[in-house]
């Protein structure tokens, strides 16, 4: 078993200026995929629904998409956050990092 750290980074749909979602979640994950690709990272990446309190104090719904990396650099994970952070137009993206534990499992004939 090899430990590691884990990152994850949380980047929301909805469009800063105008509070809803510009585009549909496909063409995101698109963007997202070819960011990761041009970091040479490998990671996995799911879709979720939430909400948060905007600073206005208006309740908004929000698609977002969380993105994982296993062993990437601290630098790498801020490089992809920003730009995914530009990308999107986002106010911010939020990154969390854990300890994590990878283990393979294989087949064996």
């Amino acid at each position: 078993m090899k430990k590691c750290r884990q990152a994850c980074i949380y980047v929301g749909l909805n469009d800063s200026d105008t509070h809803v979602q510009e585009h549909d979640t496909e063409r995101y994950v698109s963007i997202l995929q070819n960011v990761c690709k041009a970091y040479h990272v490998a990671f996995s990446m799911s879709q979720i629904k939430g909400g948060y309190l905007h600073e206005d104090g208006t309740y908004v719904k929000e698609d977002s998409l969380a993105l994982t990396f296993l062993d990437v650099d601290d630098e790498v994970i801020k490089e992809i956050a920003k730009d995914l952070c530009a990308f999107f137009n986002q106010e911010s993206v939020m990154v969390t990092y854990m300890p994590a534990e990878i283990l393979f499992i294989k087949e064996s004939i």
